[in-house]
């Protein structure tokens, strides 16, 4: 588990009471996530061989806003899930800098900074839900359209592939790995940590664009999906060889998108 959180991040310990707290967290949500996803598994058979997510879909007699905060609530587990091996990492760095500054009370604003960079996920959710709500009722009303479904899943992974390659993804992978570089001085006030965990959050996010498109498109509640995902996400942010990860990873969504188009059905 200690390798997992990145025991070393850039060569500089992870505190002990951070790391502790990390895995504690890691294990809940991760847990929380696999029960509630595999509470919600299958999904509807559609026209062309794949099946429609249940998470775009609402239950009987269930609401559009219970329905989206549903949503939103799964996702947020599922992202601080995925994102706390790499986040533990982040916020060891944030709270080193903060010792720089001769800053001694960490615990709040290490939470806030952690708040920040989660509610930014949690915005990422909201903006998805009612487009995948919206393409899912499209592909329920048209069968020519549910059919076209693999072949634009396999052009999403193509293109997320792609941006794994690119000098832009490169570039904002460095600036997660030296996370506060990117966001100026470290602040221990409620604001500042807030902000700085609001700038993270940006920043990894678009880092992570496109595996976490990847995400939404093979199935946001396919938990084989999601563990692919989570390791590919902190192989590149914690190894001493992201670059090579991430055009491994880069390759490996070039060949999925491939087997996608060329399915049968």
């Amino acid at each position: 588990m200690a390798s997992a959180f990145g025991l070393r991040a850039g060569g500089r310990r992870t505190d002990t009471a951070l790391l502790a707290g990390g895995a504690v967290m890691f294990a809940l949500t991760a847990a929380t996530t696999v029960v509630w996803c595999a509470s919600m598994s299958g999904g509807m058979p559609m026209p062309g061989g794949w099946s429609m997510s249940m998470a775009w879909m609402r239950m009987p007699g269930q609401s559009l806003a219970s329905a989206a905060a549903a949503f939103l609530a799964m996702w947020l587990l599922m992202m601080a899930a995925m994102m706390l091996p790499s986040l533990v990492a982040m916020l060891s760095r944030y709270r080193l800098a903060l010792r720089r500054y001769g800053e001694r009370r960490l615990a709040l604003p290490t939470a806030l900074c952690a708040a920040g960079y989660l509610a930014v996920w949690t915005a990422v959710g909201a903006l998805l839900y009612p487009l995948g709500v919206l393409l899912a009722g499209a592909a329920m009303r048209s069968e020519w359209l549910a059919r076209a479904v693999p072949a634009a899943t396999g052009a999403v992974l193509l293109l997320a592939g792609a941006f794994q390659l690119t000098p832009w993804k490169l570039e904002r992978l460095w600036r997660c790995r030296e996370a506060l570089s990117c966001c100026g001085t470290p602040r221990a006030d409620g604001a500042g940590a807030w902000r700085q965990g609001l700038r993270l959050g940006a920043e990894c996010c678009l880092c992570c664009a496109g595996l976490i498109a990847a995400l939404v498109v093979l199935g946001v509640m396919d938990l084989r999906a999601m563990g692919l995902v989570t390791v590919a996400i902190t192989a590149e942010r914690v190894s001493p060889w992201p670059r090579p990860v991430a055009r491994a990873s880069g390759i490996l969504l070039w060949v999925a998108g491939l087997a996608w188009i060329a399915r049968p059905g």
